[in-house]
């Protein structure tokens, strides 16, 4: 299969706002026929706003079909960090064909692109000021009509069902070393795959996760690190951790998890103390990257390494590729080494 994957990283303060835009907007500008937009999160304002905004109306201009799916109304128990609200307003003001997906009682959390039933975007990158520019994210943009279509067919249903659990059944197929997932309908199954690859590893392994309680990859991890035959190390957001903590501490359910986190986290793992939440405005400079890298290969997309993430509606590409996985490796390291030893004491 011919391909082309184009990487680009993202670091807090490492790019501008109007930078990532424009990548936006050289992506839009692409499209001759359709565009199919699934973004959980869309804050816009002044120069980005008029930068992707002007890219989206030239696409309807030239008669692009252009629908856009967001994450609406979600009432599930908080997670760490609470979900936002897209700017529904902005979006009414688009020519675009518009669906607010209730994510009751998960969350509709892709942020994704299929433009002409060709080329995919993807990542972690919510399309908001603060993730262009506060942020640790990768985008991947992938040239393949295969990928595409099973980026197409997730994304009728999540345009056609009416609640989240329903979407994500798509059979994860290999096409030329990269094959997609998506959850929920497949979200218990990725993190076996994630963590059988994990475990199968000789040389490294890599992450960047927000959080990491999803029990496959937690057990594996505590695992490996613990029998010191693998070169293991990753970074997190430290604040959501310790929220996690809390919560686990707070109503018990998940309280076996603990000893495992704890004995990863003391390992070679950082972590980011970001901004707390805050319904006042605060800014949003998560540590929010995806990527694991296990050898060879590598996963990455919207999927936290958790159990919600697998009741979500997410995406993964995994792709087998040396060179990427160096790279990536690479970005996970020089992430780790911004921010310093995860600390779990005093956690209540």
């Amino acid at each position: 299969m011919n391909r082309e994957l184009t990487i680009r990283t993202l670091t807090d303060g490492g790019q501008t706002a109007a930078d990532v835009a424009g990548w936006i907007a050289t992506f839009v500008d692409g499209a001759q026929r359709t565009l199919d937009l699934a973004q959980y999160d869309f804050h816009l304002d002044g120069e980005t706003r008029t930068i992707v905004g002007g890219a989206i109306e030239r696409a309807a201009a030239r008669g692009v079909r252009i629908r856009f799916a967001y994450n609406v109304d979600h009432r599930n128990p908080i997670p760490v960090p609470p979900p936002p609200e897209p700017d529904v307003q902005l979006i009414a003001t688009l020519p675009v064909e518009r669906r607010a997906v209730a994510g009751v009682p998960d969350l509709m959390h892709h942020k994704y692109v299929v433009r002409d039933g060709n080329t995919v975007w993807t990542g972690s990158m919510n399309w908001t000021d603060d993730s262009f520019t506060r942020q640790e994210n990768v985008v991947v943009l992938v040239d393949s009509a295969e990928i595409a279509r099973a980026f197409n067919r997730d994304f009728e249903q999540v345009w056609t069902r009416d609640e989240v659990e329903e979407t994500g059944f798509v059979a994860p197929a290999w096409h030329g070393g990269v094959r997609a997932w998506f959850t929920p309908g497949h979200g218990e199954d990725l993190s076996h795959r994630i963590a059988k690859c994990i475990g199968r590893a000789r040389r490294r392994v890599r992450i960047c996760s927000p959080v990491i309680t999803t029990g496959p990859v937690l057990g594996t991890l505590a695992q490996v690190i613990s029998e010191g035959r693998l070169d293991v190390a990753g970074c997190v957001d430290q604040t959501q951790v310790r929220g996690v903590v809390y919560q686990w501490n707070l109503n018990g359910n998940s309280s076996w998890k603990l000893p495992l986190l704890e004995r990863v986290m003391a390992g070679p793992f950082t972590g980011k103390l970001s901004t707390p939440y805050s319904a006042e405005g605060s800014v949003h400079d998560f540590m929010h990257a995806k990527i694991t890298v296990a050898d060879d290969a590598v996963f990455v997309g919207s999927f936290n390494l958790s159990r919600s993430g697998e009741k979500n509606a997410e995406n993964v590409l995994e792709i087998e590729n040396a060179d990427l996985a160096d790279r990536l490796a690479s970005f996970v390291d020089g992430v780790r080494s911004r921010y310093p030893q995860v600390d779990l004491s005093g956690v209540g």
